[in-house]
């Protein structure tokens, strides 16, 4: 690279803050812009990146700032527009997940990026945590054997009734869009693609308009089982948030470490050091920063954007219409 990669960052919320601590700790990318419309906080965030601030993202692509890229970290509701106007002006984009709420909207934003030639992808961190592309390769092996069943939980107790992600019009649902757009792409990443998918709503502790505890059921297209524990309401209180199932042997991957061990075997071999949040924002922004230059291939790819859209909405057809529903 012959100099930083400079971005936008669209919206100044807490998934912002992350990007921020991970852009800090990145040589080769900075942030040249911040879009938010509340000005104390974007005035706040420019002073500390030492960049320009802006109210909306109308006002950035009619200001002569030499961008990138840009990464949107708005809400779902709002990604369409904001998406579709920066892939317009022939700028890269990383888009938070969820990626929108609805497939058609996806597809209209991947196909919009295709004709202006631009990249456009989801972020999804946990496809960049260290352990989760280890435990990748140790299936691949073979050393756990023919993988049987994956388990996910992504569960803990939190207050939703004063955040914008329990408010339908604005989130497209609960934590099933939330949290669950995250397992999906994981099973995903892990087993291939899926099949089908069975969702169970447990009734609301909060009192919010949205659902705060589902479980799902999903097959991939190889047969193999999963199930996904979602929750803000229940804490499972695990070590972990994955767990693979093998006939020749087990592994899980943890909150501070991973492990495996074959069924022959006592003792536990440890492959990692745990969750690393700004690790894993850190080679979001590399990968997508080297894939806007031409230098590495996007992890995540447009086809796995829309892949998690069409998971989730597949999920929902399954709490309305309580049986399996395909998927993809």
């Amino acid at each position: 690279m012959s100099g930083p990669v400079r971005f936008a960052l669209i919206g100044a919320g807490g998934i912002a803050q992350s990007y921020v601590q991970a852009f800090e700790k990145h040589p080769n990318s900075m942030v040249a812009a911040v879009v938010e419309p509340r000005s104390d906080a974007a005035q706040a965030l420019s002073e500390r990146l030492g960049c320009r601030a802006f109210a909306n993202h109308h006002e950035l692509l009619k200001a002569d700032v030499s961008l990138d890229g840009a990464i949107v970290c708005t809400p779902p509701n709002t990604h369409e527009e904001i998406v579709c106007d920066l892939v317009a002006a022939k700028i890269h984009v990383l888009c938070e997940k969820p990626f929108t709420i609805s497939s058609g909207v996806a597809s209209k934003m991947l196909d919009m990026a295709a004709a202006n030639h631009v990249l456009l992808t989801m972020s999804s961190k946990f496809r960049y945590v260290e352990d989760v592309i280890r435990l990748k390769s140790l299936i691949a092996s073979g050393v756990l054997g023919q993988i049987v069943l994956l388990e996910n939980a992504f569960t803990a107790r939190v207050d939703m009734a004063a955040r914008w992600n329990s408010v339908p019009e604005v989130s497209g649902g609960g934590v099933l869009i939330d949290n669950g757009t995250h397992s999906i792409d994981i099973i995903r990443y892990l087993l291939g693609p899926l099949a089908a998918v069975r969702a169970f709503q447990f009734p609301n502790i909060q009192k919010i308009a949205v659902e705060d505890t589902v479980q799902l059921f999903v097959k991939a297209q190889s047969g193999v089982p999963a199930t996904i524990d979602l929750s803000w309401s229940i804490n499972k209180e695990l070590d972990h948030y994955l767990k693979v199932h093998g006939t020749q042997g087990m592994a899980v991957v943890g909150w501070k470490e991973s492990r495996y061990r074959q069924h022959s075997a006592r003792d536990w071999v440890k492959f990692g050091n745990g969750y690393d949040k700004v690790q894993a924002f850190r080679d979001v922004i590399g990968n997508f920063a080297k894939a806007t230059l031409g230098l590495e291939n996007l992890l995540i790819k447009s086809e796995d954007a829309l892949a998690s859209v069409q998971g989730i909405e597949a999920a929902y057809r399954s709490l309305r219409e309580p049986h399996w529903m395909p998927i993809e």
